[in-house]
């Protein structure tokens, strides 16, 4: 494989949270899994060890000049130790960014000190019963008064639902005129009219806490607003193409652990007296994968290079996130078929590889949005398929 570039400094971070892992998350992963959702106590002494949060300004401990490898270190070693269902990077970079990028000064100090030390805990609520990717469906409202917002409406699937202590909400504020007026509304979970729903019962990433939220005539002080009101639609997607890179970078990795999980397997399991990885078909199944992780590797990892340098488009974010969820799925799958029957079997790390691999091509956007974001752009009349690419 080709010679990955991070610098010294972020190999150093890496042997680091692999530390980390091993001592502080590693160890409860069954328990957590067995009781659906992960200690809080893991959000805190990540954040005291400087591991929650690494990309803020460095007045909250972090660094001012920001490379997104530094999250990919995170992103990769999770799924590497089979820890990608505490989703601490859900956290730090999907969510907190909203804070820092639209948020007043006010709201920066208030929030941002609790959220990398781990005593804030966050979540960002879009997807409802009858709106997931059409966010034009949402139902959610906020009616602006005197002094605060009225908000009022439902939220499902919401990861870090349960732990969560600090919820981003879109909410329709113009419905009657623009379907695309939303606003981003910072609600505490400690608030009169918040409610959560049952720990929702998943497939796989069982340790994730997934649940449905209420809001019941949440009278939201206007100090809350996130950005300028019926602007939040805009900042939604203005954040979509570095989320579905990051999602992108943990399927990638996902997808190499069970690479690496089948591979080990082969060459211990004898069939006819030799071991299956001796066999033309594994090992064609086995090369032909392996042919596709780096490659995709490769487009990742120049994704992130352009994504520091500002050049990420929509169109490749897309393309990194289609391939690299339908990948993770395919590895696992193919792992599974390898491992025989021993790959149902739960004790085998890779059916469950298969099983938290389901949600990679619908969350973040699905499969079939990513093809219409390509699709649209590649057959448009302007594109240039030699020159088009910024990396």
């Amino acid at each position: 494989m080709l010679t990955r570039q991070f610098t010294d400094e972020q190999t150093m971070f890496r042997e680091a949270y692999r530390r980390f892992l091993a001592e502080e998350v590693v160890p409860h992963m069954e328990r957590f899994r067995e009781q659906g959702i992960v200690d809080r106590e893991i959000f805190k002494k990540a954040g005291e060890k400087g591991f929650l949060v690494v990309w803020p300004e460095e007045r909250f401990g972090g660094m001012d000049d920001y490379d997104i490898r530094w999250e990919q270190v995170i992103i990769e070693e999770l799924a590497y130790a089979r820890c990608s269902d505490w989703f601490g990077s859900l956290h730090s970079r999907i969510v907190a960014p909203y804070i820092t990028r639209f948020g007043t000064e006010e709201q920066i100090e208030r929030y941002m000190p609790g959220v990398v030390s781990g005593d804030i805990i966050l979540a960002v609520a879009m997807t409802e019963p009858d709106a997931g990717s059409n966010l034009a469906g949402m139902r959610t409202q906020a009616v602006e008064h005197d002094d605060h917002w009225l908000l009022t409406g439902q939220k499902t699937y919401i990861s870090n639902g349960i732990n969560c202590d600090l919820v981003v909400v879109a909410a329709k504020t113009d419905p009657q005129n623009n379907p695309h007026a939303m606003t981003l509304f910072l609600v505490e979970s400690a608030w009169g009219g918040f409610e959560r729903g049952r720990n929702l019962k998943k497939l796989g990433l069982k340790a994730q806490d997934t649940a449905e939220l209420f809001f019941n005539d949440i009278k939201v002080p206007k100090a809350n607003v996130l950005g300028e009101a019926h602007q939040g639609f805009y900042y939604l997607m203005e954040g979509l193409a570095e989320e579905r890179l990051l999602g992108a970078m943990g399927y990638l990795a996902a997808a190499q652990l069970s690479w690496d999980l089948t591979a080990d397997f082969i060459r211990e399991r004898e069939v006819f007296g030799k071991p299956l990885s001796t066999m033309q078909n594994s090992q064609f199944k086995m090369a032909d994968l392996r042919a596709e992780l780096d490659i995709a590797q490769c487009f990742v990892d120049q994704a992130a290079l352009a994504f520091n340098a500002g050049t990420l488009s929509a169109e490749d974010a897309a393309i990194a996130k289609l391939k690299t969820s339908e990948l993770q799925q395919r590895v696992a799958d193919e792992g599974l078929q390898l491992h025989g029957g021993a790959g149902f079997m739960d004790e085998y790390p890779i059916s469950r590889q298969s099983a938290d691999a389901k949600i990679a091509t619908i969350y973040a956007g699905s499969s079939e949005i990513m093809k219409l974001i390509i699709g649209r752009h590649c057959l448009s009349d302007h594109y240039d398929a030699f020159n088009q690419r910024n990396f």
